[in-house]
């Protein structure tokens, strides 16, 4: 049988070697001493803490559903519940998807936004929708008064870039295409938002995104702690790892595209261009806190106004009672974008909702990619260079793409009908 190499073991490294088992004898290189990659959890005096996000499981896609269950016990391992997500304004808790609930707003805000809404719907069939950019998709579908209020400051603060350079491909997928009618007719019958993937979503009984981690791990050969300094091909075109202490047949990368530059050593001009073309990729960390709150019924809680760093609250204790097994109260992980000090998070807490306690902290320095003109066709050409030598790229930061859990099995299912 054929060797496989997988280097990362987040999710998209975890479901592709479970994948490539029926054709290929693999292996796991993760360099951290822990499995999961950015779903990996820790238990903080008995607290599941979510160190990035908080990650929880649905999918639209049916192929992508029946694997997942063909590893868990849906009714005996998961709860399922309703997204119940709030966006903090002026004090007070607005539904989400915004643009649904305009009705609990102040009116003067209401009434601005509908007559912008019922001007951009008269003018509709000759508005261009030929959008350029990330903002102007958001100021041509929701309008100037949403944008000025939620969109821009929200996006603006969480992707921490300007989404003016933002191209608009990198949406593909992941947010329902708005139409004004609907949303008007929304907000007459009080509609609630059903089509997004996560309106409803599965989570594990007992340790959260960990659970999936240390099933999915079950039986794998993972070699932690293992640090990848150079990939080079063999006489007999094999793959060498690390001076040839590893030799196989292929290698999926799942780790950060930008350092493969730095790794690969193979003489191949075109090679070199497409990596070096790679290596400034723009992306985004975030600093997170885990704390106990009050008692509340949300699940994410967005706050996209500027006196506040943090841009979301994420209620994970609500998620399940186990989550919160060393408090007598709630726990939620409160999201910071990029690198934040403890004293100014401190500071932060005080005026968020909710009576926070800081229990633990946590930075990740890579957890959002950021996409601009012309990054998914350096990512095409380095595919199809690196498919030359057997070496293939999988996952978020990989394939430079925002994926969440599903789509990451999504993509590592596409790539296994490639190899096998």
């Amino acid at each position: 049988m054929k060797k496989a190499i997988v280097i990362g073991s987040g999710v998209s490294g975890l479901s592709i070697s479970r994948m490539l088992t029926d054709n290929y004898e693999v292996q796991i290189l993760e360099k951290s001493d822990k499995a999961g990659g950015l779903i990996k959890c820790d238990r903080i005096d008995g607290n599941l803490f979510h160190k990035v996000g908080g990650h929880v499981f649905n999918s639209k896609d049916t192929a992508v559903l029946n694997w997942f269950w063909q590893h868990f016990d849906r009714d005996q391992e998961f709860l399922k519940a309703t997204r119940n997500a709030k966006i903090l304004l002026n004090n007070k808790l607005i539904g989400y998807p915004l643009e649904n609930y305009l009705y609990q707003l102040p009116e003067n805000e209401t009434r601005a936004i509908v007559d912008e809404l019922i001007s951009m719907l008269v003018a509709e069939k000759e508005k261009d929708t030929s959008y350029d950019n990330f903002k102007d998709f958001l100021i041509g579908n929701f309008g100037e008064n949403l944008y000025r209020l939620y969109f821009g400051p929200y996006n603006s603060k969480i992707w921490h870039t300007d989404i003016s350079k933002v191209p608009l491909e990198w949406l593909d997928g992941k947010l329902p295409m708005p139409q004004i009618k609907e949303v008007i007719i929304s907000n007459i019958v009080k509609k609630e938002e059903s089509t997004m993937v996560h309106a409803s979503f599965f989570y594990p009984k007992r340790d959260g995104s960990q659970f999936i981690v240390n099933r999915l791990s079950e039986g794998q050969n993972i070699n932690l702690s293992f640090n990848v300094d150079e990939i080079s091909v063999t006489t007999n075109n094999q793959l060498a790892i690390n001076n040839g202490s590893i030799v196989t047949d292929l290698i999926v990368y799942c780790g950060d595209v930008r350092k493969l530059n730095s790794i690969v050593s193979i003489e191949d001009n075109i090679l070199k261009a497409t990596l070096e073309a790679v290596t400034d990729l723009p992306s985004n960390g975030t600093s997170n806190v885990l704390c106990e709150t009050d008692d509340n019924d949300i699940s994410w809680l967005y706050l996209p106004e500027e006196k506040f760093k943090a841009h979301r609250i994420i209620y994970t204790g609500n998620f399940s009672d186990t989550n919160n097994e060393g408090t007598n109260r709630k726990t939620c992980v409160v999201e910071f974008s990029g690198k934040q000090d403890q004293e100014t998070m401190l500071e932060e807490l005080k005026n968020l909702p909710g009576n926070l306690k800081p229990l633990a902290f946590n930075y990740e320095p890579n957890s959002y990619i950021i996409q601009h003109k012309g990054t998914r066709s350096k990512i095409t050409e380095l595919k199809t260079s690196l498919a030359k030598y057997n070496i293939y790229l999988l996952g978020r930061f990989a394939e430079w793409e925002y994926y969440n859990m599903d789509k990451a099995i999504e993509s590592a299912m596409e790539l296994n009908r490639k190899l096998a």
